[in-house]
């Protein structure tokens, strides 16, 4: 007997089996499938029946009705979404540029982060106390795609401008997704179609990817980052991702060096672009060595934000308000031992590795050495503490490692922080095949994909293999009701 949940709204009667909507469900719905396939196989005259049903779904007219719903759903979701981050960014900058040029300063002066990270602490404490949904879930827990809701907006949008123009180092990109998912279940209610679990995962599924398109400006990133966040495919999906990269990744430096070394030209997909220098071993190398590095650095970060978290949880206003200080006093700190701005430290990261990657010779290695320690330190309490996504600081660190080690004898700036970026977001998100096609996107040419292959997959392996540690505090969407230490 099958269980079925029908979606009956203005799009019509959306009739699925329920397993197709939960990830265990899915796993266990594609096992029984393949099942029948085997059996149908083994059976004389009788042919696998999967594209049969596929094209039958596709064939449905509520299934085209659902598809153009969502599309409606996503010039929505994208317009609130792009006006959330705009007013991200014009708070950011008035808090860190406008507001210390009006006062007579070129950056913010060496004390400017704690003020601002006090008022942060403090709202996001209340945020988390008195609002649906604690403001979303905690950053040292990873992404998550699931648990969509529309009472948890407000705590949510509110959570994300007291920590991310404040100086949290976080992105946007977690609360977006939240974001994304609660909006799409307002406008579903708007139009009065019937709330059913299938609809919930679907709508939020589709709302949360044209949030996330917004930040990472493609598609793509957000269809693949949703993918593996959902765990679609489970253990498996790595299992056989994994190799798969891998072989790719060695596979195109051989085919590339062997074309490099021989003169010999075989056919390919390139059309003339310019492109950097073809990869040696000394970039394979390096970038293999920095991805274990990286892996492990980030791997502990994670761990210490999961340890804040837990030390928040047992006094909710005053943790948070003193993990929120540490992490100012890092960005200050930074500003006093080398005399740059403290922004440099605070904030995502996202605009100075813009700017570390087109002048990555104006930093000099005690800069980037100190912006290692202070960042990676203030990351570690805001993953446990504020409300944002994990994605932009590990970018950063991971692109500002590579510009240390670039001086290393067969390593350049552009492999070492493509392989850099890789590996430390791989690291820091355990989604590599996300970071992959992430960091390939954001580097813009071919030529580095089998170093950025490489360290995502080594740096996952890596983080994989180290010890756990302790886990988050169990997420409570219950305002009011504080989780404790080994609950």
């Amino acid at each position: 007997m099958e269980i079925r949940a029908v979606w009956r709204g203005p799009v019509g009667n959306l009739a699925l089996p329920l397993a197709e909507w939960s990830p265990s469900g899915l796993r266990r719905s594609v096992i029984a499938e393949q099942k029948r396939g085997e059996a149908a196989e083994a059976a004389p005259g009788n042919q696998p029946q999967e594209a049969d049903q596929l094209r039958d779904i596709l064939r449905r007219p509520e299934y085209l009705r659902a598809l153009v719903f969502c599309a409606v759903i996503g010039i929505l979701v994208s317009f609130a979404a792009f006006w959330f981050l705009v007013l991200l960014h014009e708070m950011e900058s008035l808090i860190w540029v406008d507001w210390p040029h009006d006062l007579g300063w070129t950056t913010p002066p060496w004390w400017w982060p704690l003020p601002l990270a006090l008022v942060s602490g403090a709202v996001v404490a209340l945020v988390v106390l008195r609002f649906p949904g604690r403001g979303g879930h905690i950053p040292a827990g990873g992404l998550h795609a699931g648990g969509a809701s529309k009472a948890a907006v407000p705590g949510v949008a509110l959570a994300a401008l007291a920590s991310l123009p404040l100086g949290a180092v976080l992105g946007p990109e977690a609360p977006l997704i939240a974001l994304g998912g609660g909006l799409a279940l307002v406008f579903r209610d708007l139009v009065r179609a019937p709330a059913t679990e299938s609809s919930t995962a679907l709508l939020g599924a589709a709302g949360a990817a044209a949030a996330i398109s917004t930040i990472f400006g493609n598609p793509l990133v957000a269809a693949v980052l949703l993918m593996e966040v959902a765990g679609v495919g489970g253990p498996q999906l790595f299992v056989v991702m994994l190799p798969a990269l891998l072989a790719g990744g060695v596979g195109a430096i051989v085919f590339t060096g062997f074309g490099h070394w021989t003169g010999l030209d075989a056919e390919s997909l390139s059309i003339g672009l310019p492109a950097p220098p073809t990869l040696d071993l000394g970039d394979v190398v390096w970038s293999t060595l920095m991805a274990v590095v990286l892996g492990a650095a980030v791997h502990w970060i994670i761990m210490g934000g999961r340890v804040a978290a837990r030390f928040v949880s047992g006094h909710v206003v005053r943790n948070t308000m003193l993990c929120a200080l540490a992490a100012g006093g890092c960005a200050t700190l930074y500003a006093v031992v080398t005399g740059r701005s403290p922004a440099e430290v605070a904030l995502s990261g996202q605009a100075t590795l813009t700017d570390l990657a087109a002048h990555p010779h104006a930093w000099s290695v005690g800069s980037l050495v100190a912006v290692l320690v202070f960042k990676g330190i203030a990351y570690s309490l805001c993953l446990g503490s504020l409300r944002g996504g994990p994605v932009f600081p590990s970018l950063f660190l991971g692109g500002a490692m590579g510009v240390l080690l670039s001086p290393l004898p067969g390593l350049g700036v552009v492999p070492g922080m493509a392989a850099g970026m890789a590996a430390a977001s791989a690291a820091a998100l355990r989604l590599p095949v996300s970071c992959v096609v992430l960091v390939v996107l954001m580097v813009g040419n071919s030529e580095t994909v089998p170093v950025i292959v490489i360290a995502a997959v080594v740096a996952f392996v890596t983080t994989e293999l180290l010890p756990q540690g302790p886990g988050i505090p169990p997420f409570s969407a219950r305002p009011g009701r504080a989780p404790r230490p080994g609950s």
